[in-house]
């Protein structure tokens, strides 16, 4: 699933795949972190926002807190200093931090983790650490720190705390997961992710399993022990490290679920803890790949009404008939690419334009780009716009280099949750149900569940509500037409914690602060700074 995602450009970006930001802009820095993936799509409640248990036994199960004292065999790791150093970006520190490659045997090796962080700019009223997680999974927290949190976060924020991010477990600097190289990356993004036949199936099957080959032949120890559950308790080492007793953190997209983890995991190490566009973590695989499928289409409705408004849009008049025009378009590059100017040859298939409209999706400041894109498409026969907008969202550069945001994103997916679906007639069986949750994207949704079925370790994680009983007050913020993370599962998640509030962003696009809102970012900047959570049922706009 794609959990985390910022605004669109033509920039690399990250997320799961979203614009790569180099600039300060915080809704583009906040799309590289969001979509639990197009090929594993989908991270977390089946209910308009009440219990998700109904039909789910395996959410009757809350995660346990594990012991408050600290295990013997741990002690050195939760003893270690940091040794910072400059990094080559201004202003900003580095340093690497050790955890256990596996916490049930700590001394069979250690996990080499990268941290930075930029200094509070007034030491004397310093509060202690942030730590920051823009999503994904597989999201580079450190590129987040460096090019947005750790200079675009209000600055009275940025005087009271020293900003710090650490890439979690198989991420970005910390020992990164690789699957495939550019070329064999290029391949796999333009493969038909909506088979039309068994012969296509077939194809698209051996994708997957190519690329799960792929990871699992680079790091195969590696690939046991990238959860979200080891990569919290790395975060409580981190905590440790920075000689903070209670860790504040401000996760977005699958950070929400992160964090989350780690409030159940230590309940009485929760400090101030911000979970913006969350996850429900009490969802199987499927249904959250249902309900983000449905959450793209909500996302999308908004987008038609907007378009149709507009003089340049290219999908007609009527917001009714823009997903019929939408979805022909891409039944025409189906069957007949079109050319994109690509210097490495590729063209602008079924594929690579579906992935550059959901890109588009994570951000209302990106649909502009989109209808300017799909303009080219359609009436010009040139696919450049919505190829540079699905290069955004897998992070892919100008020479055909990938960042790792991809592999993470499945190899933490697959790990994380049991398989969506085990057969293609699984997936066949189910898509109904997708496209009726969405007549555009759910059948390529659908289809793209299926990747960890083949996926070369069996899963570790399960579905398990989230309790975190005797925690501080946990903020979490929902967006209403929020397509990666649906306002329910904020909902959802905040009736799990014992301790949320739910703090709502009436809006479009993906998570709330930092987006322009000065409620949502004053309502957040008062519990960070003064502890003061939002009142029961706040709303803003």
């Amino acid at each position: 699933m794609h959990t985390r995602r910022t605004p669109v450009s033509t920039d690399p970006s990250p997320t799961g795949h979203g614009p790569r930001t180099r600039r300060t802009n915080p809704r583009r820095a906040r799309a590289a972190g969001t979509l639990f993936a197009v090929a594993a799509l989908l991270v977390s409640a089946c209910t308009s926002g009440g219990s998700t248990r109904a039909g789910n036994p395996a959410a009757e199960a809350a995660l346990a807190a594990l012991p408050r004292s600290t295990p013997a065999a741990l002690t050195p790791y939760y003893g270690q200093k940091l040794t910072w150093r400059s990094c080559g970006t201004p202003g900003f520190q580095c340093a690497t931090m050790k955890a256990p490659l596996d916490y049930a045997e700590p001394g069979a090796g250690d996990v080499r983790l990268a941290v930075a962080r930029k200094k509070a700019t007034r030491p004397g009223g310093r509060l202690g650490s942030l730590l920051v997680n823009p999503g994904g999974p597989g999201g580079s927290a450190i590129a987040y720190l460096q090019q947005y949190a750790g200079i675009g976060y209000p600055a009275g924020v940025r005087a009271r705390y020293d900003m710090v991010a650490v890439d979690p477990r198989g991420v970005a600097r910390s020992e990164p997961v690789k699957c495939l190289n550019g070329r064999q990356m290029d391949r796999y993004t333009q493969t038909d992710f909506t088979p039309d036949d068994e012969k296509e199936a077939r194809e698209l099957v051996a994708t997957y399993k190519r690329f799960a080959e792929g990871c699992g032949a680079d790091a195969p120890g590696l690939l046991r022990h990238v959860s979200t559950a080891e990569a919290a308790r790395d975060m409580d080492i981190l905590r440790a490290a920075l000689g903070d007793k209670k860790l504040t953190y401000v996760g977005a997209s699958y950070g929400t679920f992160l964090g989350a983890t780690y409030a159940g995991l230590f309940p009485d190490r929760v400090g101030r803890l911000v979970l913006d566009g969350a996850m429900d973590p009490s969802l199987p695989s499927r249904r959250m790949n249902l309900d983000q499928t449905a959450g793209f289409e909500t996302a999308f409705q908004a987008f038609a009404r907007d378009c149709v408004r507009k003089r340049d849009c290219p999908l007609g008049t009527k917001a009714s008939s823009v997903g019929k025009n939408l979805k022909a378009f891409f039944g025409k590059l189906d069957a007949r690419p079109i050319p994109t100017g690509d210097p490495d040859g590729r063209v602008l298939g079924e594929s690579l334009a579906t992935t550059g409209v959901i890109a588009a999706m994570y951000d209302e400041g990106a649909w502009a780009q989109l209808r300017d894109a799909l303009s080219s498409a359609m009436k010009e026969n040139d696919g450049a716009g919505l190829l540079a907008l699905s290069d955004s969202y897998y992070e892919r550069d100008a020479d055909g280099r990938y960042t790792n945001l991809m592999f993470a994103n499945a190899a933490v997916n697959c790990l994380d949750l049991p398989a969506a679906f085990a057969t293609p007639d699984d997936v066949r069986e189910a898509l109904p149900a997708f496209e009726k949750a969405s007549p555009v994207f759910g059948e390529g949704l659908a289809w793209a569940t299926l990747n960890c079925a083949y996926w070369p370790v069996a899963p570790t994680g399960e579905p398990r509500r989230i309790e975190a009983r005797g925690a501080a007050p946990i903020v979490v913020v929902g967006t209403t037409r929020d397509p990666a993370t649906p306002y329910r599962w904020a909902r959802a998640l905040t009736g799990q914690l014992s301790s949320a509030r739910l703090l709502t962003y009436d809006g479009d696009g993906h998570t709330a602060y930092g987006r322009g809102s000065r409620c949502i970012d004053n309502t957040i900047n008062a519990y960070l700074l003064r502890g003061t959570p939002p009142t029961r049922g706040k709303r803003c706009s």
